[in-house]
C-alpha cells in the first residue's frame, strides 16, 4: 500500500515569485534538475501554473501543509522578520505547536512540531 509521500502541488500564478518564497525565504532546498521543484525531506514541492494548462487559478485552502521545524516560535519570529505574515497565536494542541501562514499566493501552510511521543 501507501508507503510515503512522493509530490505536493503547489498552484502559483507566478512561479518565479513562488520560487523565491519557498527557496530564499523558507529556505527549502531547490532540485538540481527542475527550477520549480524543492524538496522538504523525502517530499518534492512543485510549483505549476494552472493558467499555462488553461485552468483557472485558485490556492490551495483548509488543507494546510504541515511543515517540520524544531522549534515554532523561533521559526515564525525569523520568517516574521523576513515579512511572512501569520494567522493568530501559535497552537499547542496538546502534542504539537503550529503556527499558521500563507505564501504569496494564498496556499495555506502551517509551522509544525510534535513534541508529544507517538504512541
Amino acid at each position: 500500500m501507501i508507503t510515503s509521500l512522493d509530490f505536493v502541488a503547489v498552484p502559483s500564478q507566478d512561479a518565479e515569485r513562488a520560487r523565491a518564497f519557498y527557496v530564499d525565504t523558507l529556505g527549502l532546498r531547490p532540485d538540481d534538475r527542475a527550477r520549480f521543484e524543492f524538496w522538504v525531506g523525502g517530499t518534492c514541492f512543485g510549483i505549476w501554473e494552472p493558467a499555462r494548462l488553461g485552468m483557472e487559478f485558485a490556492p490551495q485552502k483548509n488543507g494546510h501543509w504541515a511543515l517540520h521545524v524544531d522549534d515554532v516560535a523561533a521559526t515564525r519570529a525569523q520568517l516574521e522578520g523576513q515579512g511572512v505574515a501569520f494567522a493568530g497565536d501559535i497552537l499547542d494542541t496538546g502534542v504539537c505547536h503550529m503556527a499558521f501562514f500563507t505564501d504569496p499566493d494564498g496556499n495555506d501552510l502551517m509551522l509544525h512540531h510534535r513534541y508529544a511521543p507517538r504512541t
